[in-house]
């Protein structure tokens, strides 16, 4: 028999041997829930039963003793639930096995050995019980890392026992399917080429899918990456930066069995609703729970209740406009997240117990307990506590001198000096952000006009002026700012805004700061893994806010400051990120090389960048980019009609429509909607993007289709240098097809017309 024929019948044979271990443990575990399930129904009827016959009487001694008995009988239901559910996430680990139960075989010659061992590879792990016999090694395993990260030769991979060294005797690929080997082939490379041409070659999946059969070495080490207390990652578009952040997460949680590291320790902040959905589907795929996902929006209603908050998407609507009003919304934005408002809202939260808190003297029956200057003296005193924090405890202050000077104190005389001091040191969060705009003084040395001497100053006479102007350092300044010419415009506007009862998303980050300024928080202190996707779209405000939230987490940053929606941006964006979240091992990783999008794609995309990235992109050639211009409105809807249709009937199971903002989607939606079957994504909000679907441009970040149609590409609406971003983002949202529509001139910034 040939060597292939013997090694097809190996291959075969191992393969039916995986299967029937896994099928055995997974009757054991079903037989194993049903036992669980049953203890636990017994132990919550006899709980109900101690409930309704050993606790007559809650007030008394017996009643109290049968309580404490109660309470004690109920940890072992809950010790119970969580080996149930532990139990079921082992059910469904093994279900997913059986239909692919690995990927990928090493031969590892262990140094001083002679025989290398076959390592299996999959996405979950699979042993024979306490013999220690391995079947399938766990794609997360420290040894798999040998597969990710080297050719046949010399090799090692990082143990807890330490290096372990060796030698790669043979790599192999496989196809597995419903159970059944499909083939399977040998490689010298890294990830085969050709499979992986392959897969990138297929039509893309309505959600994200988990990619650990194709990760490349530099995207390993970054997922395993545990010596970063800060790992910063700017990667091209299609570079697979959100694949990372994903498998990273389920890395996380797997070395985290050692350091009790939980679903619940790691956040990820999406950059939308619907990119939440597009995800959803990865780490249950990998075999973990998901972690807790939110985007910046959860975040401000956590806080922030006593308001409306404007939507996200509305504020993008408005800065992604073409028209003079949306440069204002940019301009006012870009303030409101700049180094130069921080810095006003810190020295004025500073200054609150001076400027903004009316101190009085507390009085009871004539004598006084405690004069204004001594309390606004005393809360000024430990500024690194949060004042809220300050202001509580001064009414304790103020109670230690009401029993210093009458001794005896009963409890109706407490509570009205305690009503006293909360009169006067209440604080509403709006009410201080409106303040802080009241005060013209404050900005005017913004405006290159100084502050005029005396003006703003403390209203009680004490301590420092709250109107002083500080430049990057902390010291006074009285330079231009790039905001000079409209900040007159912008205090304006935010005052009419904090009237009304909905508050503008830009406002609601900037409040959200001064809150926690002043507030403080402990809601988030179990986090200790924050992955920050898109990072390029936050402003340096809200990295301030996350290093207030996650004081104790580690941060994983991905973005590409080339997809950037509003401010332009470069890559000392990163290190400014460093500087204010202050990790002491902090990481810089470049991802160069481009999957995503054929070639003809990626390059049309890239004349839309000023300073092109060293972009490798991945050898998968496709069609020639559709640019069309048409004088005709009919035809111009004709042509995106034929286009979407065409790309639908080559199989493309996801066909998106992008125009720049909602408002054109809305439009455009009106027009196509009898011609073509077309879906809106509205809200953010949408079960499945299969289909065809019309998106504005703000919503398909870090969304992948496999054709793209740019439906307003006028000279109109791209124009500016800032638009050319937009279009580099929108181009490489394709994977297999690229068309570029408009009615009327092509954008100037099209290279080639």
């Amino acid at each position: 028999m040939e060597h292939k024929q013997l090694e097809t019948v190996f291959e075969e044979n191992y393969l039916k041997q995986t299967l029937a271990l896994a099928e055995k443990q997974l009757f054991k575990a079903r037989e194993t829930l049903e036992q669980k399930q049953e203890e636990i129904l017994e132990e919550k009827r006899q709980i109900r039963e101690n409930t309704e016959h050993g606790v007559p009487n809650l007030w008394s001694s017996d009643g109290f003793e049968a309580l404490i008995e109660l309470s004690q009988s109920i940890s072992p239901v809950a010790d119970l639930a969580a080996d149930y559910d532990e139990t079921v996430r082992k059910i469904s680990r093994l279900e997913q096995l059986l239909r692919t139960p690995y990927f990928a075989r090493i031969d590892f010659c262990f140094e001083d050995e002679e025989e290398a061992e076959h390592i299996y590879i999959g996405r979950t792990s699979l042993s024979e019980g306490n013999a220690g016999n391995i079947y399938v090694y766990d794609w997360r395993s420290p040894i798999a890392s040998v597969f990710y990260r080297f050719m046949t030769g010399p090799a090692y991979y990082e143990a807890p026992a330490g290096r372990m060294e060796g030698q790669v005797k043979g790599k192999r690929q496989y196809e597995i399917k419903d159970r059944k080997l499909l083939y399977f082939f040998d490689t010298d490379l890294n990830i085969s080429d050709e499979i992986l041409k392959q897969l990138l070659s297929r039509n893309t999946s309505p959600r994200m899918k988990a990619i650990v059969e194709t990760i490349q070495r530099d995207q390993d080490v970054v997922i395993r990456n545990m010596e970063s207390d800060l790992l910063m990652i700017q990667g091209v578009a299609g570079s697979g930066k959100t694949s990372i952040a994903l498998h990273r997460a389920a890395y996380l949680m797997y070395q985290g069995l050692q350091a009790k590291l939980s679903a619940n320790n790691i956040l990820i902040l999406s950059p939308n609703a619907a990119f939440e959905q597009y995800i959803a589907d990865v780490l249950p795929e990998l075999g973990e729970e998901n972690v807790v996902s939110m985007v910046f929006e959860d975040l401000l209603h956590a806080y922030l209740k006593e308001k409306k908050i404007q939507p996200q998407s509305v504020y993008l609507e408005a800065a992604c406009a073409d028209d003079a009003h949306a440069d204002f919304v940019k301009k006012s934005m870009e303030f409101k997240a700049s180094a130069d408002f921080r810095q006003l809202m810190d020295q004025f939260a500073a200054d609150l117990p001076l400027s903004e808190i009316r101190f009085e003297d507390i009085r009871l029956e004539g004598q006084c307990i405690a004069t204004k200057d001594q309390m606004r003296q005393w809360v000024m005193e430990r500024p690194h506590v949060p004042l809220a924090d300050r202001l509580e405890q001064l009414g304790e202050y103020v109670l230690e001198n009401l029993e210093a000077a009458k001794g005896h104190v009963n409890g109706s005389e407490k509570n009205e000096v305690l009503q006293k001091v909360q009169k006067c040191t209440k604080l509403n969060v709006y009410d201080i952000y409106r303040k802080l705009w009241e005060k013209k003084a404050l900005f005017l040395h913004l405006q290159g006009k100084g502050r005029p001497a005396g003006d703003d100053h403390d209203p009680q006479g004490k301590g420092r002026p709250a109107g002083r102007g500080l430049d990057q350092k902390g010291r006074n300044s009285s330079a231009e700012s790039e905001y000079a010419g409209c900040i007159r415009e912008i205090r304006k506007r935010t005052l009419e805004n904090m009237g009304s009862e909905c508050i503008p998303f830009e406002d609601a980050g900037a409040v959200l700061y001064l809150y926690l300024k002043i507030y403080g928080s402990r809601r988030f202190q179990n986090i200790r893994q924050v992955i920050i996707d898109e990072a390029q779209d936050y402003s340096l405000l809200q990295y301030e806010i996350f290093r207030m939230l996650f004081p104790h987490a580690k941060y994983t940053v991905l973005g590409d400051v080339n997809q950037t929606l509003t401010r332009e941006k470069d890559l000392s964006f990163y290190e400014q990120v460093q500087n204010i979240l202050q990790k002491k091992r902090a990481s810089l990783v470049t991802l160069e090389k481009s999957f995503r999008c054929t070639n003809e794609i990626l390059q049309f995309g890239l004349q839309f960048i000023r300073h092109k990235p060293k972009i490798q992109c991945f050898n998968r050639q496709g069609d020639e980019v559709i640019v069309r211009a048409f004088k005709q409105h009919e035809k111009y809807l004709d042509g995106l009609v034929q286009e979407a249709k065409a790309c639908r009937e080559r199989g493309f199971r996801t066909v998106c429509l992008l125009c720049r903002t909602e408002k054109r989607c809305a439009f455009l939606y009106e027009e196509l909607k009898s011609r073509l079957d077309i879906h809106r994504m509205e809200h953010n909000e949408i079960e499945s993007l299969e289909g065809v679907f019309l998106l504005p441009s703000y919503m398909a970040k870090g969304l992948e289709f496999d054709a793209v149609l740019i439906c307003d590409a006028d000279a109109k609406s791209y124009r500016g240098e800032n638009d050319r971003k937009i279009l580099y983002m929108e181009s490489t949202r394709a994977l297999h097809r690229l068309g570029v529509f408009c009615e009327g001139e092509l954008t100037p910034l099209l290279e080639r017309q």
